[in-house]
């Protein structure tokens, strides 16, 4: 059997790490000849790296590392993604949502399929109302950077091979969709049915208000569908403009007087001005994701690693 990385990254999460980790300890030793937990603390404000700690000293298969602050879910991700030292990595949450007996299902699919990266779609979401809403939009966003067929079954709770990251090995700023950048290495994807539990502790930390700005990051920064559509609306308002004009110089000739009235001057102006301020205003986002990338900022910068990760039976 291949080695395994599992990859996790924690969030003021410490009071779950303990039972997701027995849990992982009675399902890995069934899965791979060897295997290893990267935990990746994300600037916790709580006692997580603590915990990891502890957690790493008495098992030598668990390594953690503890990043400098706070820098997102993605970007903890790719961290612990870069350290793994396994034939095939599986990602998943800190919040045992995603159960660790379902990765024999993701891994047996990536097998029989002959993909590289399965998907582990959940059989029925555990999310309050707003929350799906918002994942239904980060998916859409989602489609216009990696193709409306893949971005349906995106989740956290994936597998793929390792010779995949191969494609981003050099990726370097602040924002970071790992789905976007797996479409990057290939285009061999699957997805699997799994189940996914309610949370038992805690809160997530993924708002609504997260989730669009995530979306609104994947759209800006990994594709130029909203310059398309900057420009689309930009022709149609002058083609707008071009009809209008063409039916006030008709109406001059045939009746020989022009169209009265303010009201109607005046939403021609608002149409056009709406236009052209939601023109710049992508072009803005634009111009801010440049800026970013500009200042060189750090995808991510680690503070302390601890443990080997590493085992055999």
């Amino acid at each position: 059997m291949p080695g395994l990385s599992i990859v996790i990254p924690a969030y003021n999460s410490g009071d779950n790490l303990t039972p997701l980790v027995d849990r992982l300890a009675a399902a890995l030793p069934e899965l791979a000849d060897a295997y290893e937990v990267i935990l990746v603390n994300d600037g916790s404000r709580d006692g997580t790296w603590d915990r990891i700690r502890n957690l790493a000293k008495d098992r030598e298969w668990i390594r953690g590392i503890d990043l400098q602050r706070n820098y997102g879910q993605h970007n903890a991700l790719l961290c612990g993604i870069r350290a793994a030292r396994h034939d095939v990595i599986v990602t998943m949450d800190d919040d045992l949502q995603h159960p660790p007996e379902e990765i024999r299902r993701l891994l047996d699919r990536l097998a029989a399929e002959g993909a590289d990266v399965v998907y582990g779609t959940a059989e029925t979401q555990q999310h309050g109302l707003w929350r799906n809403l918002a994942s239904r939009m980060t998916k859409k966003a989602l489609a216009s950077a990696v193709g409306a067929a893949n971005a349906g079954n995106v989740s956290a709770f994936r597998a793929f091979r390792s010779q995949v990251r191969g494609a981003f090995e050099h990726y370097h700023g602040p924002s970071v969709s790992i789905d976007v950048l797996l479409s990057w290495g290939t285009t061999r994807f699957a997805a699997q049915r799994v189940r996914h539990d309610a949370r038992r502790l805690g809160v997530s930390n993924y708002t609504f208000r997260k989730l669009a700005s995530h979306a609104l990051e994947m759209m800006t920064g990994f594709s130029t569908w909203p310059l398309r559509v900057a420009s689309l609306v930009g022709f149609s308002a002058t083609l707008f403009g071009l009809g209008v004009l063409a039916y006030v110089l008709i109406r001059y000739i045939i009746a020989g007087g022009s169209v009265p009235g303010f009201p109607f001057l005046a939403a021609i102006i608002t149409i056009f001005s709406g236009a052209q301020l939601f023109a710049l205003g992508v072009m803005g986002e634009y111009l801010a994701r440049m800026h970013n990338r500009a200042m060189d900022r750090p995808t991510y910068a680690v503070r302390e690693d601890t443990g080997t990760g590493s085992a055999a039976p």
